[in-house]
């Protein structure tokens, strides 16, 4: 029995999930900062120029999944991991210093392109490395450091703002020093991590896999003998080989589409769409307006947040220990129903005008039912299914699907919530999580316990 180095195993997944952590608290910080910033820029007034301020860093994350697929099946995962560290950092300190709305706008977008790299790179790392018994726990890695740095950029909003008194106007909020000085401290605040993130990737050995692909079977069997040993690593890399033998030496396009990978594109893509469209993320992007709406105020709503970002991560730790002994398909199973359910209280909260702690209960359900389930186990899902030949690409395309979809859900949820109202908002996504439901039962395999090149074979 091979007996696996789960310290080295841990520490090398945990530099790549560095890059989940700065998604995290770029994709969040935005929400603390943004009843200051838009006072400052003087948009507050501007539904437009308000959706593409918060939605503008999605087009970076296109971007970024896009070229990832590229990237790195020609360069490796390494490298495009340390550009978007690279990237993470310029970011943080531009939008931090930006004097006008364009700035905050182009450095924005520029962290966008560093979390589209990361949020398909990192999960596909770890489980290339990762042994097919453990791979679902340390893939979930990546989406504990995603929540961690939610976590973190509230608790950083949190003590970086000031107390906002109770039905404070625009321009009290405009000349406070939240107003002037401190919005730009939560971005700031990112540079940190991003700088040891760019540090700590030169010390990662590159993907096993991507080296066998590539034609670097020697560089491969170190990296293979230190997770598991030399008995572990000559059967890793024949396994490899043997859904190696007819790869080209350059994935395109036409090799994406083919009819022998259409099934597992079709099912990546729609669970990743899906990922997003549950809902969730309006909660995280819209929290000002749908605690607003159950009568809280601003200081408070930023308090709510650190409670919502610390069920979150709780219930991604349940996620850890349950994804590789319940399996993926029951989890995902869970989530969609437990979602469709909550979701139609929590409208139903809204139409009848139930305010206060029984919003903020629900909220924080959804959260926790979402952490266990979608949340992390999509990206376990994304980063174990496509066949070795097109994973780069396949995962970068699926990546595509899931920013697009966000886009989408981030600028359609004012329209929404303007034209239906917080409750019919909230029952629509219950109707996507039913529908999500129906499909998982129906197109999802398990892929529990089962190797990356065992499961090319079953799907």
């Amino acid at each position: 029995m091979n007996k696996f180095n789960k310290t080295y195993i841990f520490g090398i997944s945990m530099v790549s999930a560095m890059g989940g952590l700065l998604f995290g608290y770029d994709w969040v910080v935005i929400g603390g900062a943004k009843p200051f910033y838009e006072r400052f820029f003087d948009i507050a007034s501007c539904a437009n120029l308000q959706a593409w301020a918060m939605s503008c860093a999605l087009i970076g994350c296109v971007v970024g999944a896009v070229v990832s697929g590229v990237v790195s099946d020609r360069f490796g995962r390494k490298w495009p991991l340390l550009v978007s560290a690279f990237l993470f950092t310029i970011a943080s300190l531009g939008t931090g210093m930006a004097a006008s709305y364009t700035t905050f706008v182009i450095f924005r977008i520029i962290g966008g392109v560093g979390i589209g790299l990361a949020s398909a790179l990192s999960p596909m790392y770890i489980a290339e490395v990762a042994p097919s018994h453990l791979r679902g726990r340390f893939v979930s890695l990546n989406q504990m450091t995603i929540v961690i740095g939610i976590l973190a950029a509230q608790v950083i909003n949190l003590l970086i703002a000031q107390k906002v008194p109770v039905g404070a106007t625009d321009e009290f909020i405009r000349t406070s020093w939240n107003g002037i000085i401190g919005w730009r401290w939560m971005f700031y605040a990112c540079a940190v991590p991003s700088s040891v993130f760019f540090v700590l990737t030169f010390f990662l050995p590159e993907s096993p896999r991507w080296l066998m692909k590539a034609g670097k079977g020697d560089m491969a069997f170190p990296t293979l003998k230190k997770i598991g040993g030399e008995e572990y690593a000559q059967q890793e890399m024949t396994n490899i080989q043997l859904t190696l033998n007819d790869v080209t030496e350059k994935v395109d396009f036409k090799s994406i589409v083919n009819p022998r990978f259409r099934n597992v594109l079709y099912i990546g893509i729609v669970l990743a769409v899906f990922q997003q469209w549950c809902g969730i993320n309006t909660v995280f992007n819209y929290a000002e307006e749908i605690f607003k709406t159950a009568g809280y105020g601003v200081s408070d709503t930023l308090f709510n947040i650190v409670i919502t970002g610390s069920v979150n991560l709780i219930f991604t730790l349940v996620a850890m220990f349950t994804v590789d002994k319940w399996g993926r398909k029951k989890l995902m199973l869970f989530g969609s129903i437990g979602l469709a359910v909550t979701y139609i209280l929590l409208g139903s909260a809204f139409y009848f005008q139930i305010k206060g702690v029984a919003v903020l209960s629900l909220v924080v359900i959804a959260i926790g039912i979402y952490a266990m389930s979608l949340a992390p186990i999509v990206w376990v899902i994304l980063s174990e299914i496509f066949p070795n030949r097109i994973r780069g690409a396949a995962m970068a395309l699926a990546t595509f699907g899931l920013w697009i979809a966000c886009f989408v859900l981030t600028y359609t949820f004012p329209l929404l919530n303007k034209g239906l109202g917080a409750a019919g908002t909230f029952w629509v996504y219950a109707g996507v999580c039913i529908l999500g439901f129906i499909f998982i039962l129906r197109k999802l395999p398990e892929t529990k316990g089962k190797s990356l090149e065992e499961i090319e074979k079953l799907i």
